[in-house]
């Protein structure tokens, strides 16, 4: 099923139709615990985690993006904690969590992937939906491949598993970094991304209406990424990217093999993946409710309220399976 951008009265529509009904019979918000703030002692370090919602529902897990944390999913953590378990977690190097220099700990996709993977594991969340955006899909298809039995559905928001998704001239200077890895490319891609700048742009560019984003966002960003080591553990991760693209064929089999229901929310406008990377998933799945926004690389931000109902749909159809 295709969606394009809805206009208002699709969430009308929902509740008309009782879709949503789950809303309007949800506790009051005084009854409904807030929004935790905690961290576990994973191998050493201090993993910071947000949580919401009851234990016994059905679960989320949240994994973010670059160059945020898990504060990029405060709507989500708000929208669904009357109905569902939503557990967002920081990865080593970003948000609250530790952030050990390069010379103490290895900057990989793997690590990060281990490392909520331990989390998970610890909090004994054995059952989940994956949420994913940006580097959440190449974190979250690792733990998907290693146990795919867990996995009882995904939430695809401009989280790539296909070369054509990859846009070609916002990658470009990483591309040229994988070839070769130099002193001047390293400071090239520097003064592009990590300047407060680059962090605007990067939740700016591609939205209807720039002035409606939160500057809260890329300060707080900016702030995190403007800490001693930074600049070495995000070129790090800019370099090890590369293997996430010779595993995107095997991310594609776990699809076809497993057909995990999909929620698709993409923001079209997203210079990093375009829409020919949610297109992909059409390909190897059967169930995909598949919605193209007319936005850019952070859909929350101007299509928050819509996602997370589009979750609430996807979440209570699943969990009735």
């Amino acid at each position: 099923m295709k969606t394009k951008m809805k206009p208002a009265f699709y969430l009308a529509s929902l509740l008309a139709a009782g879709s949503l009904a789950p809303i309007t019979a949800a506790p009051k918000a005084s009854e409904v615990a807030p929004v935790s703030h905690k961290v576990e002692k994973i191998d050493g370090l201090d993993i910071f985690y947000r949580e919401a919602g009851d234990p016994s529902r059905p679960a989320v897990v949240l994994l973010h993006g670059f160059p945020t944390s898990s504060q990029m999913y405060r709507k989500v953590l708000h929208g669904l904690k009357d109905e569902y378990y939503l557990i967002a977690p920081d990865y080593p190097g970003f948000g609250e969590s530790s952030a050990p220099s390069i010379d103490d700990f290895e900057y990989t996709f793997d690590n990060l992937a281990k490392y909520v993977d331990q989390l998970l594991e610890k909090k004994g969340i054995s059952k989940y939906t994956l949420m994913v955006q940006d580097y959440g899909a190449p974190v979250g298809f690792r733990i998907a491949l290693k146990h795919p039995e867990r996995v009882t559905g995904l939430v695809l928001m401009n989280g790539n598993a296909y070369e054509e998704g990859l846009g070609k001239e916002a990658w470009a200077p990483i591309m040229e970094f994988w070839k070769g890895r130099t002193p001047e490319l390293e400071e090239k891609i520097s003064s592009m991304v990590f300047s407060l700048e680059g962090m605007r742009w990067q939740y700016t560019s591609g939205t209807r209406n720039p002035e409606n984003v939160n500057p809260d966002n890329w300060n707080i960003d900016y702030l995190k990424i403007s800490r001693p080591g930074q600049k070495e553990i995000q070129l790090n991760l800019f370099y090890d990217y590369r293997k996430n693209v010779t595993l995107y064929p095997s991310w594609q089999e776990y699809l076809r093999t497993n057909q995990p229901p999909a929620l698709v929310v993409w923001g079209k406008n997203d210079a990093f993946f375009p829409e020919p990377g949610a297109e992909g998933y059409k390909r190897d799945l059967k169930d995909v409710d598949y919605n193209i926004l007319d936005t850019g690389h952070f859909p929350l931000e101007e299509e928050g309220d819509f996602i997370v109902a589009k979750m609430r749909e996807f979440m209570a159809r699943i969990s009735n399976e």
